[in-house]
């Protein structure tokens, strides 16, 4: 058995490898791809980023006996219904003090259609020091047994499906109660540990998207699936700041908006920032908070395997703009080039001394030390296939060990 370092270890930077990798390497402020798109480039200083460890959860993962995926085809191979919950679709990642991993499974398997027999639900994965990872004790499914919902639900025990809401992002709030933002809305749901709803979801103030429960007669003015993607989270635990995926109708369609909501008062206090987007046609994946004023945002195309291009993990600073006015946005990771020179990654990186990470969706990401995170994909199981065409993708977990100091002013919020 290996012994595998601490993801909680504050190791300071070792010497990293710059990427040089030909036509997948990055500017430091965004893609090669589509130059058109892009918004105007800052010069920002070249950052470097090496991989520490991988660790995979097989895609043919399977909990609770409960059947699933009536609605869908099969796909890569794969048939379907399964006789069990598939363990997938991890859209958030919280690292706890023992370095498991809590993981939330956004709404299953796309659409609110094709999901009523999806059970949301959160895991919790261990890592015998293997590097394969397996589901263990900890987890939860989430439900509405105080009927805080008032619309009607998919299953009458109010177990909450997949066509009930599409949580993509989720935060512990120093009680121990949980918080996710979700998509279908958008809403912001709070739960207690057992991932039962405490009070009705909280919508966002004249913004609904078509999926919306409550729309009724009202034009939506966000996409569909472009809801709250990533959610970071006040050092105190008072503010949330949900993102969402896509713009809101009249918006530039390169900015998206994040907000600030105060769960003491539980209102919104209206938009924290704006982060803007390297490309229109790109999306974000997660966001997570490093102190006060600067926060990690995963960025990526809708490529997959060949036609993956552009994903990348940006430090964004609030409190600094850049030549448009944004937020100023450094570039600490070239996800589609992760220097590997110890072969961490063996055989997927031994001929280039680089990791590529391929997949349509990456979704999750979190600061595990003062120069280190951990980056994850949503393997959209079955139908996601970027490492290897006609297989399904198992959820992948990258550490990486970045340039930029992650360590300073975690303040209150």
């Amino acid at each position: 058995m290996t012994t595998r370092p601490s993801r909680r270890a504050l190791a300071a930077p070792l010497a990293l490898s710059t990427v040089v990798a030909g036509a997948l390497a990055l500017t430091a402020s965004g893609s090669d791809a589509r130059a058109d798109d892009r918004a105007p480039a800052t010069a920002l200083p070249a950052q470097t980023a090496r991989l520490v460890d991988r660790q995979v959860l097989p895609a043919a993962t399977f909990g609770e006996p409960v059947p699933s995926g009536a609605g869908i085809e099969t796909a890569n191979g794969v048939a379907v219904p399964f006789a069990a919950q598939p363990v997938q679709g991890f859209s958030a990642n919280l690292v706890q003090p023992d370095g498991s991993y809590l993981v939330l499974s956004d709404n299953g398997y796309g659409t609110k259609a094709n999901s009523a027999d999806f059970l949301l639900a959160v895991h919790r994965l261990t890592d015998p020091g293997t590097g394969t990872l397996q589901v263990a004790p900890g987890g939860f499914t989430l439900s509405d047994p105080y009927g805080k919902v008032t619309w009607p639900l998919t299953r009458t025990d109010r177990r909450l499906t997949g066509a009930d809401f599409d949580p993509e992002s989720f935060r512990q709030a120093p009680d121990g109660t949980f918080w996710f933002g979700e998509e279908f809305g958008p809403y912001l749901l709070h739960t207690d540990a057992a991932g039962r709803l405490l009070e009705a979801p909280v919508p966002l103030p004249s913004v609904r998207s078509p999926d919306n429960p409550e729309l009724g007669t009202a034009t939506p003015n966000l996409a569909s699936s472009k809801g709250f993607e990533g959610m970071a989270q006040s050092a105190d635990g008072r503010y949330l700041f949900p993102l969402l995926e896509g713009p809101v109708a009249g918006d530039d369609p390169q900015d998206l908006r994040a907000y600030r909501y105060d769960t003491v008062e539980g209102r919104y206090r209206g938009e924290a920032f704006t982060y803007r987007l390297e490309s229109p046609r790109n999306a974000i994946g997660d966001m997570t908070q490093v102190d006060d004023h600067r926060f990690l945002v995963l960025e990526r195309d809708n490529g997959q395997g060949p036609t993956a291009v552009f994903k990348a993990v940006f430090l964004v600073d609030t409190s600094v703009t850049d030549s448009t006015g944004h937020p100023l946005k450094t570039q600490l990771v070239n996800l589609m080039a992760v220097s590997d020179p110890d072969g961490v990654a063996g055989d997927l990186s031994k001929d280039s001394g680089f990791l590529t990470f391929p997949f349509t969706t990456i979704e999750s990401v979190d600061v595990v030390g003062d120069h280190r995170i951990v980056v994850g994909n949503d393997n959209n199981f079955p139908f996601s296939a970027g490492r290897t065409p006609g297989v399904p993708d198992d959820d992948e977990f990258l550490t990486i060990e970045v340039q930029a100091d992650l360590s300073t002013g975690r303040t209150e919020g």
